[in-house]
């Protein structure tokens, strides 16, 4: 649904706070009593939207000074009791006097959450609190959503992100220490269905942006660790929107509560947003998914875990028509380019991901757990399409007052392409892993050791054909080419063993000093390659200062095998001789804890760099990673981090995350030549030159992300989120060309959600008919969506397009313009 610009903008700043800062001043007094007319000592009286505030007298009264001429409420809390919220409006030097009465809480007492603050000696470590997926505003939702304030994004269609100058593959996903893995075929964001992660079952997000311990596997740039719920008792959520719905349900059994399950259910379409792209068509796109987790207590030192999961996305698309504009490469032409295509053809998709595991774990003793665990992982794709297009490009007319607006006035071009793919990819993946924890004085030991067999079977048939002017593109005589063409049919299987060994010290002296030191090893039978991966990293907070500070860091070896992508060379053929990439990673940076005012806050900021040996080079084309299937280049990564977290009002966490950031790559014998033209552009001489450092797919300089969490000052029933993300430009390949690789550009990525929210049904149960349907439920929240506020047309990709001349074009293709969301969210 499109709506103008400036109704949102009234909307939004409708709801924004005013200035805290007040000159005019009222007071209330008054006297807090409970049900039996008894006074209230000690009860917190606080401003709806400030930290701190006063506590009753012994006889129960108060006396509080509060804004005047403006509308404001107090919040009335004392353990055991119902919290009171009074709304206020005084004139100036007005005093109210008031009679406050507290009711017990008849429920039972909320479940007390025991937090450390480990995450503030790791290095790279983002803990990211899940209750925040179900408000962000953003297209795909989700914990990834979040992940994505912290790295930046330039697709809100997908939940793949990229960590410090690294792509989507070289992350590490664990849900309850099972690994899992994402679809390999797809090669754009609007094939992509749900993410693996159910947010309504997360427990705890841990998200390592690099320098993470040998404990977590082997990748190159980020490791994402996901625990889900041990219910304590019987609850639930259900969500209903315009893009998805869900329903979780969670509870124990059993004699003294042995038993416990936790299931949820999802399904998705994002037809709605996907018809609002440039490509007019039939989209049917759909997505669902099944999760459970069973846990079993036989004994008090055992506890047996099942896990399972099944997930389907089907992806249809009838296109019939296209208009994109701007954007050339060839400094012959105008920037003002139109290219309209029509289209025959149509594409189906199928994706399927499931996957079992069982876990038993045994707490020997007090200082020692032991656990072992066995799943299978199971990855289904089939790709099957036929479109042909026909198209025109030229000069399109941006004149609103010509008759011909909009349409191309001078055809510079004309041409046929077909794509076709029949596809079939099967990927299975068993693991058997053993792991241990000791606790030894100031030592913490783990250990690990895996079993992995991979079996991939694989049948790909693709090609590609260009026509422009009657000619196919390459051309040659004689006979129509291909501009493009994979036939593969392999079937790799891979067994993969590794281990680990780390001792997480903690010095019990006035150090205040903290060692993490471990290592890895990795073999796998695919090339017989036997990596060893040593890593180190370090925390330290100064005693006796009153700056609450930590230093930390890290150092240490990081390897990424080659799975079954890295592999597949262009051309569709395995180079089963592929060497692992390799890399040593560094890292330092700062955490610290302080206070704006009466409010909390955390500055953290990180320094690393990357040199990389051995790398397989890649383009990106929207989400499809394409290899070169060689250790063909070197690179290396550098940047810096700062991000600010803290409360701007009470009970709503915001944070801001700016990122400066280079990457590079250099090709091994890469070069090109230089030519000399003549007066009529003919080559008449030519230097040949060798490639040097260019930017990476990935390269982004600045990027910044910003999740702000409001509500109205008189009433916190009334809530609203923002969800800021920029990026800087992004380089785009031309395939095959080494002078120009990556030296196209796609312009910065913009993109403001918000997200309104309003109480209907609040936590009250007692005042509640017995008969009444909600008589059961925590509460129940409507939440409106605005989606690309500034309905900014952001770029993810160029589609490439040549004349006989072999000049080539760069048209944009565009994300998704502003939209509107519906949901409604219920907690039992």
């Amino acid at each position: 649904m499109r709506i103008p610009l400036t109704v949102l903008l009234i909307l939004f700043l409708s709801s924004s706070l005013s200035s805290p800062a007040q000159k005019k001043a009222g007071f209330i007094s008054g006297k807090i009593l409970d049900e039996n007319e008894t006074p209230l000592s000690r009860v917190s009286i606080v401003i709806l939207g400030k930290q701190s505030g006063i506590m009753s007298s012994d006889s129960g009264t108060f006396h509080i000074r509060v804004p005047a001429e403006k509308a404001f409420a107090l919040v009335f809390s004392f353990t055991g009791y119902k919290s009171e919220q009074q709304h206020f409006l005084l004139n100036e030097g007005e005093e109210e006097r008031v009679v406050v009465r507290l009711e017990r809480n008849a429920g039972q007492m909320k479940e007390v959450v025991i937090t450390d603050q480990h995450d503030r000696t790791e290095a790279g470590l983002v803990k990211v609190n899940p209750k925040d997926a179900i408000n962000i505003p953003s297209p795909t939702g989700g914990i990834e959503s979040l992940i994505k304030v912290v790295v930046g994004s330039n697709n809100e269609l997908t939940s793949q992100y990229s960590v410090r100058g690294g792509n989507y593959d070289e992350n590490l996903i664990y849900v309850n220490d099972f690994e899992v893995f994402r679809p390999y075929l797809v090669n754009n964001a609007q094939q992509e269905g749900l993410s693996f992660i159910n947010p309504e079952m997360t427990r705890n997000v841990s998200f390592y942006t690099g320098g993470f311990q040998a404990k977590y596997g082997d990748k190159m740039y980020s490791a994402l660790d996901i625990q889900y719920k041990k219910p304590q008792g019987f609850g639930g959520s259900a969500y209903v929107g315009l893009l998805e719905q869900g329903l979780h349900l969670e509870g124990v059994g059993g004699k003294n509560k042995k038993f416990t399950y936790l299931v949820g259910a999802r399904n998705r379409t994002n037809k709605d947003l996907l018809s609002s792209q440039a490509t007019i068509g039939n989209y049917i796109p759909s997505s669902a998914d099944l999760q459970a987790l069973f846990t079993y207590q036989p004994t008090p030192k055992d506890q047996l875990e099942l896990m399972g999961t099944l997930s389907e996305t089907r992806f249809t698309l009838i296109p019939q028509s296209s208009q994109l504009t701007t954007a050339v490469f060839s400094p012959y032409f105008t920037e003002n380019l139109g290219l309209n295509i029509n289209f025959s053809g149509e594409e189906v998709d199928k994706y399927q991901t499931n996957l079992l595991g069982f876990a038993w774990t045994r707490q020997v003793r007090k200082d020692l757990r032991l656990k072992w665990m066995i799943s299978r992982f199971e990855d289904k794709e089939n790709e099957s399409y036929d479109i042909t297009a026909n198209y025109l490009f030229g000069d399109r007319n941006f004149d609103r007052s010509s008759s011909t607006f909009g349409q191309i006035t001078n055809p510079l071009g004309t041409g046929t392409y077909q794509n076709y793919a029949r596809n079939q990819l099967d990927i299975a993946v068993w693991n058997a892993t053993h792991k241990g924890y000791l606790e030894k004085g100031p030592h913490f030991i783990q250990w690990g050791v895996s079993a992995e067999r991979q079996i991939v079977h694989s049948n790909l048939t693709q090609w590609e054909y260009e026509d422009s002017t009657g000619y196919s593109l390459p051309y040659s005589a004689g006979s129509p080419t291909l501009s493009s063409s994979i036939r593969s049919n392999e079937d790799p299987d891979i067994t993969r063993l590794t281990g680990y060994i780390q001792d997480n010290i903690l010095f019990r002296d006035s150090s205040g000093f903290t060692l993490q030191s471990g290592i890895r090893y990795n073999y796998n039978t695919l090339n017989h390659e036997f990596l060893v991966s040593p890593r180190i990293g370090f925390s330290w907070k100064p005693r006796g200062s009153d700056k609450d500070i930590v230093y930390r860091g890290a150092l240490g070896i990081y390897d990424q095998p080659p799975f079954y992508r890295e592999m597949v060379r262009p051309d569709g053929s395995l180079n089963t001789d592929l060497k692992a990439q390799r890399s040593w990673q560094i890292v330092a940076g700062v955490d610290k804890n302080f206070k704006l005012g009466d409010r909390p806050f955390r500055f953290t900021t990180e320094a690393y760099y990357k040199s990389m040996s051995r790398v397989v080079s890649y383009d990106i084309d929207n989400v499809q990673i394409q290899y070169s299937g060689q250790n063909d280049a070197k690179a290396f990564a550098t940047g810096m981090e700062f991000r600010l977290f803290g409360e701007l009002v009470k009970d709503a966490e915001s944070w801001i995350s700016v990122g400066l950031m280079k990457t590079m790559e250099k090709l091994n014998n890469a070069y090109y030549y230089d030519y000399t033209l003549d007066s009529l552009n003919q080559p008449i001489d030519s230097v040949r030159k060798q490639a040097g450092w260019v930017r990476r797919p990935t390269d982004r300089l600045l990027t910044f992300g910003m999740f702000l969490q409001d509500y109205l000052p008189t009433n916190k029933n009334l809530k609203a989120f923002l969800n800021f993300i920029y990026g800087s430009n992004l380089p785009f390949n031309i395939p095959g060309s080494v002078k120009y690789r990556n030296a196209l550009i796609i312009d910065p990525y913009i993109r403001i959600d918000v997200g309104f929210s309003a109480l209907l049904l609040d936590s009250e149960k007692g005042n509640r008919r017995s008969h009444s349907p909600f008589r059961n439920f925590e509460n129940i929240w409507a939440t409106l969506e605005v989606f690309n506020l500034i309905d900014r047309a952001n770029t993810i990709s160029y589609l490439l397009i040549k004349d006989f001349a072999n000049t080539t074009y760069a048209m944009p293709n565009r994300l998704t313009p502003r939209l509107l969301n519906l949901k409604l969210v219920a907690r039992f």
